[in-house]
C-alpha cells in the first residue's frame, strides 16, 4: 500500500504563512503586518526588525542558512541571489544568524545585466528588489539547501519596474480603485474596501524522457525540436486525452503534488493532454500576484521533479510539430474583499445589473484594446500555435454562450429578456440520475471564453508569465470602469442610466462577441469584416504595444511610464530575433555535425551493398535507388543550409522592429525549407544511422 499523505498536515509546510505569523508575532507587530498587507504602506522599522527575526527563526528551524530575494526579472523566469544569515562572530568567536528588517524590506541587486530596452545603460549597475508583503514567503529544498525566499518586485537605480511584478501590483491598484466606485454605487453599505483580480493559471507540459532529451541539441538549445518526421501514430485516435495516466508519469505527478503543496500552490487536477506526453496542472484561484508567483513555482517544480524521475519537463508552446502545442488559460476574475465575485450571474443575469455592468465594461476593454492583448500572448513559440486549429486563432473574440447573449440582444432591443426552460437531460432510465441542462456549452475555439464565473483567457502561451496578460485586463477594465463611474456618479436617475449605459456599451462593442467556431476559414472573413485584427506572427503583434491610445492608457493608469511601455517593446523585439537566431544556429549545427554524416555514411553503406551484391551477380536496385534519393537529399539540405547561413550573415539591422522583421520574413521561411527536406532525409534513414530519436522515441518513449 502507498503512503498515506496527510495533505491537510502538509499544505503550506514551507509557506510563512499568515497563521505562521499570528502564532509567532507580538500582537501589536501582526495587527501592523496585516494592516499593510490589507490597506498598503509601510513597516516601521521596529515591526520590519521583528518580523525578520521571526521570519528568520522559523526558516532556521526548518534547515535554512541562506535568505535570498525572489523576484521575476523582464527575462519572463525568476532570479534570486543567496546570502547566508550568518554575520561577523562575537568577542568569544561564537556565529551569530542574523536577519534584520532592512535586509527583509529591500535588497540590491546588480540591474545592469537583466533586459531593460534601454532604460538603464550597462554602466548603471544599481538595482533594487523590495518586499511585496502580499505574497508570503517560502522555503526552496534543493541541492543547496533550504533557502528562504522573500518574494520581491525589482527595480532600477532611478525608479523604473524592471521586473513582472511591479507593473501587475500597480494594475490591481488600478483596478480596485476603478470597481469600488462601482461596487459602492451599487451599494452604499457595503463592507468591501477593496477589489482584487482573481486568476487560476492552467499549465500545459511535455515530458520525455531526460536520456533522450539529452541527444537533442535542438530541445536542448531551443526548447522544440528542429527537425523531426511524424511518428505512425500522433494524436489522431483522440486516445490519450483524459487517458488512464502510466506509472511513470503518476509517479511524477504524485511527488510534484507534494512539492507544490508543501509550496502552499493548489494544485487541484491532473490528466492527459491532447497530444502523446502532454499533460495538465490546473490550480484553485488566487489574488493575482500570488498566482503569478505560484505559476512560476508550478513551472519550476515541474522541471526539478522531472529531472527526480528521469524525465525532461517541456514548457515550449510548440516543441513537436503535427501534434498539438501547449498553453495556459489564464483564468480571471473580480472578487470584493467582503467575498463578491463580480463576474457570477447568478441565476437571473438579466435582473444582475452589476454582472452586467462589469461585463460591459470587459465587452468595451477587450474591443477597444484587442490589439494589445494579443500582443502581450506574442512571442516566437506562441506563434506555432495560435490559429493552428489546436489553440485560439490569433484573431482576439469573446465567448458568451446562449443565454448571456440573448440577454444583451434583448437590452440591445429594449425588450425584456425571457429565459429558455434549460430542461433535465436524462441518461438512463432509473438507473443516472437526470442532469440539469446548462443553458450555454463551452467553445474551446474562442480566444476569451466565459466559463460560468469568470473569464478564460486561452492565447497565454505556456512557458510565459501570467504577468502581462493580467496587467492588461486590469488596466483595460479600469480604463472602462473609471468611464462608467464618472457617468454615473452624475446621474440623477442611477438605475436608468445603468440601463442605458449596458445598452449603449452592447450596442458599441457587440462586434467583439462570437459564440462559433473560430477555426474556421469562414471566421476569418468575417473577423475582417467586423473590423477585427487578425495578427499572425510577433513581428506583427508587437509594435501595437506603442500605440498612443495604449500608452496612454497605461500612464493615465500609473501602471507603466511611456519608458517603460518602450523598453517592453525593445526587449520583446530583441527576445523574438535572439530566440529565431538560436534555432537557426542550432539546425546548422544538427546538420553539420550530425545528419549530413549520418546521410553520407548511410550512403556509403549501401553503396557498397549495391557494388557487393553486382559482383555476385545479385540485383541491387533496392540499394541503388535508396542511396540516389538519400543524396538527392542530402545536396538539396546542404544547398539549402549554405542559403540559410549566409542569411544570418545579411540580418538587417537598422532598427530591433527591421531585424525582426527579417528573421520571420526571410529566415524562418529558410529555416522552414531546411527542416521540409531534413524530415524526408530522416523518413529514409536507417534507424542505427539516424543521429538523434525520433518522434516515436520522444513522444512514446516514456511508457
Amino acid at each position: 500500500m502507498s503512503e498515506v499523505l496527510n495533505v491537510e498536515k502538509l499544505f503550506g509546510e514551507n509557506v510563512f504563512t499568515l497563521g505562521k505569523m499570528q502564532e509567532r508575532l507580538p500582537k501589536k507587530a501582526f495587527a501592523e503586518v496585516k494592516r499593510v498587507m490589507e490597506h498598503g504602506g509601510e513597516l516601521d522599522n521596529a515591526t520590519a526588525d521583528v518580523v525578520a527575526k521571526t521570519m528568520k527563526d522559523w526558516a532556521v528551524e526548518h534547515g535554512a542558512t541562506h535568505y535570498t530575494h525572489w523576484f521575476q526579472p523582464l527575462t519572463g523566469i525568476t532570479a534570486e541571489k543567496h546570502d547566508s544569515f550568518v554575520t561577523h562572530p562575537d568577542e568569544n568567536g561564537k556565529m551569530l544568524m542574523e536577519f534584520s528588517g532592512k535586509e527583509l524590506i529591500k535588497g540590491e541587486a546588480d540591474a545592469s545585466s537583466f533586459p531593460s530596452g534601454g532604460l538603464r545603460s550597462t554602466f548603471e549597475a544599481r538595482g533594487y528588489t523590495v518586499w511585496d508583503i502580499t505574497s508570503p514567503a517560502f522555503l526552496k529544498e534543493d541541492a543547496t539547501g533550504v533557502i528562504l525566499c522573500i518574494p520581491t518586485a525589482f527595480c532600477s537605480f532611478t525608479g523604473e519596474a524592471l521586473d513582472k511584478k511591479t507593473p501587475l501590483l500597480r494594475s490591481m491598484e488600478a483596478i480596485s480603485e476603478q470597481a469600488m466606485r462601482i461596487v459602492r454605487l451599487f451599494n452604499k453599505n457595503t463592507t468591501a474596501t477593496k477589489v482584487t483580480p482573481s486568476v487560476g493559471a492552467e499549465q500545459e507540459y511535455f515530458l520525455i524522457d531526460r536520456a533522450k532529451y539529452l541527444q537533442r541539441k535542438d530541445l536542448i538549445f531551443s526548447g522544440r525540436t528542429l527537425f523531426g518526421a511524424p511518428a505512425p501514430k500522433g494524436q489522431e485516435l483522440e486516445d490519450h486525452y483524459f487517458g488512464v495516466i502510466r506509472e511513470r508519469i503518476g509517479a511524477f505527478m504524485k511527488d510534484l503534488n507534494v512539492e507544490l503543496w508543501k509550496l502552499g500552490v493548489t494544485a487541484k487536477t491532473q490528466h492527459n493532454e491532447v497530444a502523446p506526453a502532454q499533460h495538465e496542472l490546473a490550480p484553485v484561484y488566487e489574488t493575482a500576484n500570488i498566482a503569478m508567483d505560484h505559476n512560476q513555482l508550478v513551472m519550476e517544480t515541474m522541471k526539478k521533479v522531472a529531472e527526480r524521475h528521469n524525465l525532461r519537463c517541456l514548457l515550449h508552446e510548440k516543441p513537436f510539430a503535427g501534434v498539438n502545442g501547449s498553453g495556459k488559460h489564464d483564468n480571471w476574475s473580480l472578487a470584493t474583499d467582503s467575498g463578491k465575485n463580480l463576474f457570477k450571474p447568478g441565476k437571473t443575469p438579466s435582473q444582475n445589473a452589476q454582472f452586467l455592468l462589469f461585463l460591459a465594461a470587459l465587452m468595451k476593454g477587450v474591443e477597444d484594446y484587442q490589439e494589445f492583448l494579443r500582443a502581450t500572448v506574442a512571442f516566437p513559440g506562441n506563434d506555432h500555435r495560435l490559429g493552428a486549429n489546436e489553440a485560439p486563432p490569433a484573431i482576439v473574440s469573446m465567448f458568451l454562450g446562449t443565454e448571456l447573449t440573448n440577454v444583451l440582444k434583448a437590452i440591445e432591443a429594449g425588450v425584456e429578456y425571457k429565459p429558455a426552460d434549460e430542461g433535465e437531460l436524462k441518461l438512463s432510465g432509473n438507473v443516472l440520475p437526470a442532469l440539469k441542462k446548462d443553458n450555454t456549452d463551452r467553445n474551446r475555439t474562442s480566444p476569451f471564453a466565459f466559463t460560468g464565473n469568470k473569464f478564460e483567457f486561452r492565447m497565454v502561451g505556456s512557458a510565459a508569465s501570467i504577468a502581462g496578460p493580467n496587467v492588461i485586463l486590469n488596466a483595460i477594465v479600469a480604463e472602462a470602469l473609471e468611464e462608467f463611474a464618472d457617468k454615473l456618479e452624475a446621474a440623477a436617475d442611477f438605475d436608468a442610466a445603468v440601463v442605458e449605459l449596458v445598452r449603449e456599451t452592447v450596442i458599441a462593442h457587440k462586434r467583439i462577441i462570437f459564440n462559433g467556431d473560430g477555426y474556421t476559414d469562414a471566421w476569418v472573413e468575417e473577423a475582417k469584416s467586423r473590423g477585427l485584427l487578425n495578427l499572425k506572427s510577433t513581428p506583427e503583434a508587437l509594435p501595437y504595444m506603442v500605440k498612443e491610445k495604449n500608452i496612454s492608457l497605461f500612464v493615465k493608469h500609473g501602471i507603466f511610464t511611456e519608458a517603460e511601455v518602450r523598453s517592453r517593446l525593445e526587449i520583446s523585439l530583441e527576445n523574438y530575433s535572439k530566440a529565431i537566431r538560436i534555432e537557426a544556429l542550432a539546425m546548422l549545427d544538427m546538420l553539420f555535425k550530425d545528419i549530413l554524416p549520418a546521410a553520407a555514411l548511410y550512403t556509403a553503406d549501401l553503396t557498397a551493398a549495391a557494388k557487393s551484391k553486382k559482383e555476385l551477380g545479385i540485383a541491387g536496385s533496392f540499394e541503388t535507388e535508396l542511396a540516389s534519393k538519400i543524396a538527392t537529399l542530402s545536396s538539396l539540405l546542404y544547398t539549402d543550409a549554405e542559403k540559410l547561413k549566409a542569411g544570418l550573415g545579411d540580418v538587417v539591422k537598422t532598427s530591433a522592429q527591421a531585424e525582426a522583421d527579417y528573421y520571420h520574413d526571410v529566415i524562418l521561411k529558410d529555416m522552414g525549407a531546411l527542416r521540409e527536406a531534413g524530415d524526408e532525409l530522416e523518413k529514409l534513414m536507417g534507424g542505427k544511422y539516424l543521429p538523434y530519436p525520433t518522434y516515436s522515441e520522444l513522444l512514446f518513449g516514456v511508457y
